[in-house]
């Protein structure tokens, strides 16, 4: 099985989480903007995959799109755009997909340590988004 879907959503890296200390121990939580995107995320998921979450081995490949900076030229712009220069800056790459792979858990797989190969990429565009391709072996 093989598939492709496309969330219109800004990418959002995962952050450290939080601690919170209670009396009985420690509780660690998400922080909220990265809580929010993986609820956002998970849910645009439920809406446009209507099929049982995967439980074999799978291969990913995600291109995370992100927003052009406002405060460059239109030279910059344009190369950006068109790949000759690339976003070079934080956030990481593998904490795109850290954040993106949890909140696809229980939707399109059953658990992301079901993916034995990934292939991500991190472009600017126009209009943020998410493109993943799953493949089951």
């Amino acid at each position: 099985m093989r598939f492709k879907l496309t969330f219109d959503i800004e990418p959002v890296e995962q952050a450290r989480p939080r601690a919170r200390k209670f009396k009985k121990g420690i509780m660690m939580y998400d922080p909220a903007k990265v809580k929010q995107f993986k609820r956002r995320l998970h849910a645009m998921a439920k809406y446009q995959y209507h099929g049982e979450p995967l439980t074999g081995e799978l291969s990913v490949k995600i291109y995370f799109y992100r927003a052009v900076q406002k405060s460059i030229s239109k030279i910059e712009r344009h190369r950006r755009l068109t790949g000759v220069h690339g976003p070079t800056v934080k956030p990481d790459l593998d904490n795109y997909i850290k954040s993106t792979l949890d909140a696809l858990n229980g939707v399109l797989w059953k658990d992301d340590n079901l993916i034995t190969t990934i292939t991500a990429h991190k472009k600017y565009a126009e209009q943020p988004r998410i493109e993943i391709e799953v493949e089951e072996k």
